[in-house]
């Protein structure tokens, strides 16, 4: 095998993608109370919903170890990639540096490179596609590195949520805002920056509205959409992210979209009925 792309468990792979033996996901870890989650296969959302409306305390999540990495990179591989969430939301980007450098200490030379998403979710999916796409061509590592680097500087990531209480049991909306917020059924709108950070681009009342702005936003932001991949992920909603495809069919054409199901993590961040889209 001459190359192989190692995502975290924040990055959801398509069906196609999880039975490809170029793709390895590391899991994450995530606790409500005293119920753990292993964010690999055997993760059951509807259950992990139903654990997490229960509790009064917001969902934590422990990043892979640097040798989970580690063994992830141990292959016969001549290029390894890893791809993690973005570094100012987790230490799973720090924890795979660790690993490869644990790695070519203990193992010897080998070429590998860890990618900071900048993103979460289906963007890290959008950038293992992209290795992949460039390895598949013949691009030389470097070259490999270069292309992808340049193309997570430029993509776009968006989301709704449908529900402020993760967030504000976590601390980051007052209680105040979040009741005002819920009462009067205000949906921000928010995105991703370029380096990796969280901030609200908008907000409208209800959730449709709050999602057709998202819509509009990102259709005006991208350039040349024939080009380019859209992803979207859903957390418990598949009408609304099939409403969301249909939306954006009829304002931009694109070369192809993949709608994926919330993993572990991201059913965490995106809590019941969040829409995250990536481009």
């Amino acid at each position: 095998m001459s190359y192989k792309i190692v995502i975290d468990s924040c990055g959801e792979l398509t069906e196609e993608l999880k039975n490809d033996r170029h793709f390895e996901s590391v899991p994450l870890e995530i606790f409500v109370d005293d119920y753990h989650i292993v964010d690999d296969e055997t993760f059951d959302q509807a259950e992990f919903l139903k654990q997490v409306a229960a509790s009064p305390n917001c969902p934590k999540s422990t990043c892979p170890s640097p040798e989970r990495y580690m063994e992830a990179f141990d292959c016969d591989a001549k290029h390894v990639y890893g791809v993690t969430l973005s570094s100012q939301l987790s230490g799973s980007y720090n924890s795979a540096e660790l690993g490869k450098k644990l790695y070519l200490e203990e193992k010897g030379d080998k070429k590998i490179y860890i990618f900071d998403s900048k993103s979460a979710s289906v963007g890290e999916t959008l950038v293992g596609m992209k290795i992949q796409e460039y390895e598949e061509a013949g691009l030389a590592f470097e070259e490999v590195i270069e292309k992808v680097e340049a193309f997570i500087a430029e993509k776009n990531t968006s989301f709704v949520l449908e529900t402020l209480e993760t967030l504000r049991k976590n601390g980051r909306l007052s209680n105040i805002k979040a009741f005002v917020a819920n009462t009067l059924n205000i949906k921000p709108v928010m995105a991703g920056s370029s380096e990796g950070t969280i901030y609200q681009i908008g907000q409208a009342r209800g959730i449709t509205k709050a999602v057709d702005k998202m819509i509009k936003d990102m259709v005006s932001k991208t350039v040349n959409s024939k080009e380019k991949i859209l992803a979207i992920a859903h957390c418990n909603c598949p009408e609304r992210a099939k409403a969301v495809v249909d939306k954006i069919r009829k304002m931009a054409e694109f070369k192809k979209i993949i709608v994926v199901e919330t993993a572990g993590i991201s059913s965490m961040y995106a809590s019941d009925g969040g829409i995250i889209m990536v481009v």
